[in-house]
């Protein structure tokens, strides 16, 4: 089942991974309510989504940004456990 109907939290390690990656609480919450999802390592689930980018990061010019978050799915809510973040 999909629960994209249910409130998305991010743990404090995936709120700390997102400012060191480069990404946002926004940009997890659309990847998971907009992606397909699929079994990951460890009884979590993955998806990813590419964003247009089209600006530095770490002095490197990228077009596009993949986020790419790493979750459990509960009763009541999706938790962030991390999130990934790709440039290109």
């Amino acid at each position: 089942m999909n629960g994209c109907s249910k409130p998305i939290r991010l743990s404090a390690h995936a709120k700390v991974r997102c400012s060191l990656r480069g990404t946002t609480e926004k940009e997890i919450t659309e990847t998971i309510k907009t992606s397909k999802w699929r079994e990951s390592e460890l009884n979590k689930l993955e998806c990813h989504k590419d964003f247009v980018f089209n600006k530095t990061w770490n002095n490197k010019f990228y077009k596009t940004k993949q986020v790419k978050p790493i979750f459990v799915e509960e009763e009541k809510e999706i938790v962030v456990i991390t999130v990934y973040v790709y440039y290109f």
